[in-house]
């Protein structure tokens, strides 16, 4: 074979063997810049999705609060209804003691006559009940529920 045939092949061979390193080159710049444009897809999906995660966090924590206060505020008003019906219940007491002083005088002021027209005074404590009530519900659709002193 003749010299120049093999310097041709050689070239040739070297020619071939660049243009292969050369697309191998551009083929790994081409991946990289897909990898680089794939991680900055990644990093604004990263930042979307925080900025979401912050934002339902904030009406997690909102939500949470407005829970709290409510419950405070019930629990305020279960506190004070519970205060009304121990001060309703005392001044009941205060009633009841009152209306036995009551019934013991006029039982030694005229003795046996609470038993002989116990109808009557049963149908004056009923109207007295139906009045205090009458004034209860009034005093709550008036003034939201406020006691009697």
């Amino acid at each position: 074979m003749d010299t120049w045939l093999i310097v041709v092949i050689v070239i040739a061979v070297l020619i071939v063997l660049a243009l292969l390193a050369l697309a191998a080159s551009k083929r790994s710049k081409a991946s990289e810049a897909r990898k680089r444009e794939q991680a900055r897809e990644h990093l604004r999906e990263a930042e979307l999705r925080g900025a979401r995660a912050e934002q339902e966090q904030a009406l997690a924590d909102e939500q949470a609060a407005r829970a709290r206060r409510e419950r405070a505020e019930v629990e305020l008003r279960a506190a004070e209804a519970e205060r009304e019906a121990g001060e309703r219940s005392q001044h009941a007491q205060e009633e009841r003691s009152a209306a036995e002083q009551l019934k013991a005088r006029a039982e030694k002021l005229a003795p046996g006559l609470s038993h002989g027209n116990g109808h009557v005074a049963g149908a004056q404590a009923a109207d007295v009940t139906q009045q205090i009530r009458r004034e209860d519900i009034q005093r709550e659709v008036d003034g939201g529920g406020a006691t009697r002193a």
